[in-house]
């Protein structure tokens, strides 16, 4: 049903395959345009995207180093870095 296409990206100018099964994930999706962009202009503008977002400074429940995380604590949870957070989330 489908066949991989040979794609140009419009940031960068080169050429990109949309391969048939990623042609099936957009279909399952709904999307219904082709992907303008190559996968890594789509990862580095996603990239750019989360780089607006405010981090916060805060100091590991677990180890105490000081780390950043993508909230605001309010003192109510235990706070983690990103080791401890990996290390606490097997547990669960």
């Amino acid at each position: 049903m489908f066949t991989d296409k040979t794609l140009t990206c419009r940031d960068c100018g080169s050429e990109f395959l949309f391969s048939a099964s990623e042609q099936e994930f957009f279909a399952e999706k709904g999307f219904e345009n082709e992907p303008g962009r190559c996968p890594a202009c789509r990862a580095a503008r996603k990239a750019q995207n989360r780089g607006s977002r405010q981090m916060f400074s805060v100091i590991c429940s677990d180890c105490g180093k000081e780390t950043t995380v993508p909230f605001e604590p309010n003192g109510s949870k235990p706070v983690y870095c990103s080791e401890c957070f990996q290390a606490h989330r097997q547990s669960w």
